[in-house]
């Protein structure tokens, strides 16, 4: 056979081998993604690569970590699994481990040197994804491994943020106990009491909050603080705890606006009329020069203008 005839012959084979060597490592992750050891072990003597990749970056560890598939996480990590790896999103297997609450995987992959603070595309970190998540053990893993407690997204969000604005009391407190910072702010100037009370059912983690130290009247970048928030989530309970907390009541935004007005804005008869009660000053005016009076009338809300008026 001349030169050029074998080189035909090759370049007819080897999308053939590529083709088949493919397939083996999408058996592989396949395998891993549903703890087919037995599959597994075929496909690596076959010559699956042990980090070989879909379309999206993932891996067959990443596959494995996701399920929380000890054993074939174990077998892949034997024969020379990358644990830092990353997918097309930025993921690592940990990463994947943190957000489906494989604890005991998260356990594993420490072991085996993951990083603690690889980020996702949105720059979370498996401490940022378990706190979102209320993964409390893995939380309370991942602080003693000495997770970055107060790392922030790309939002400049923090674990506790995540925590608190999801309403996991149980991840807040950990945080809490390993000395989150209370008053940092993202990158719009909120604070973490100002995503704690959007939360319906939030009292529990503002007491928390204010417990350890949280600036009740800090304001974010528009002048509003973690009252008015609440107003203007319909949050009557964390409006009564946070007033209970120090809270000024009559504190107002750039635009002058008020917890009160805001209360109005949403028309919560239940947010007004918890301010009202705690010596809210109906008279104060923003910058376009209305009351919340004012505001009441023009809306023709007349639920929350019977309780300003002293009707109700």
């Amino acid at each position: 056979m001349n030169t050029r005839i074998l080189l035909i012959v090759l370049s007819l084979l080897i999308p053939i081998a590529n083709a088949a060597e493919r397939e083996v490592d999408k058996e592989l992750r396949l395998a891993a993604g549903i703890d087919d050891v037995e599959t597994m072990e075929k496909m690596l003597k076959a010559g699956a690569d042990v980090n070989s990749t879909n379309r999206f970056g993932k891996t067959a560890l990443m596959w494995a970590a996701e399920g929380g598939n000890l054993l074939a996480a174990s077998i892949l990590l034997a024969r020379g699994a990358d644990v830092n790896k990353r997918a097309v999103a930025g993921c690592t297997a940990l990463t994947f481990a943190a957000e489906h609450g494989a604890v005991e995987m998260t356990a594993l992959l420490l072991e085996r040197g993951a990083d603690m603070e690889a980020r996702t595309k949105s720059g979370q970190t498996p401490l940022m994804l378990a706190a979102r998540y209320g993964i409390a053990d893995m939380v309370e893993q991942l602080l003693y491994k000495g997770a970055k407690i107060d790392a922030a997204d790309k939002e400049g969000m923090t674990p506790l943020m995540l925590a608190a604005e999801q309403g996991h009391l149980g991840a807040v407190n950990l945080l809490l106990k390993y000395k989150a910072d209370t008053n940092i702010k993202d990158k719009d100037g909120k604070t973490v009491l100002m995503y704690a009370v959007e939360k319906e059912g939030s009292v529990d983690v503002i007491s928390a909050l204010l417990a350890s130290g949280a600036d009740v009247n800090a304001a974010d970048k528009s002048g509003a603080t973690a009252l008015i928030w609440a107003a203007g989530s319909d949050n009557a309970e964390a409006v009564s705890a946070l007033v209970q907390g120090g809270a000024n009541v009559n504190a107002q935004d750039a635009d002058g606006t008020t917890a009160l007005m805001e209360a109005v804005d949403v028309r919560s008869p239940e947010v007004v009329k918890a301010l009202v009660n705690r010596n809210a000053d109906i008279s104060i005016r923003n910058k376009r020069g209305e009351t919340a009076l004012d505001m009441a009338k023009g809306s023709r809300n007349n639920q929350c203008l019977a309780i300003l008026e002293g009707d109700a």
